[in-house]
């Protein structure tokens, strides 16, 4: 039985070089560190590519950059988790003055 919990990562501007400007048929290089962070996290985690990309084209993605075998699965639902990674996120601290402040000053990671 595999007791694992999973992650959903997102793939543009966080495992690849994404930096804005999306192109429809091409993904960005593999970010440096992505794929050593990556293999470490499927020792204790079933780990899914979280993206709203084509999924053949991410798929290829993960086989051009050797993720193939440490990428569980690719899916743009947001299924059950025990964490989500994403860089265009906020964490909901129970208090909505709080997350209204956050959604106006929101800046990604890249653009900061």
């Amino acid at each position: 039985m595999n007791n694992k919990k999973t992650l959903l990562i997102d793939l543009d501007g966080v495992l690849n070089q994404y930096t804005g400007g999306f192109e429809k048929n091409y993904i960005p290089k593999i970010k440096q560190g992505a794929k050593e962070f990556l293999s470490e996290l499927s020792k204790s985690y079933i780990i899914k590519l979280f993206t709203t990309r084509n999924k053949i084209l991410a798929a290829k993605w993960l086989i051009e950059n050797g993720l193939d075998t440490i990428i569980d699965d690719v899916t743009n639902v947001k299924e059950l988790s025990y964490l989500y990674i994403d860089d265009r996120c906020i964490k909901f601290d129970g208090n909505y003055s709080n997350l209204k402040a956050q959604i106006l000053s929101f800046k990604p990671w890249h653009k900061k």
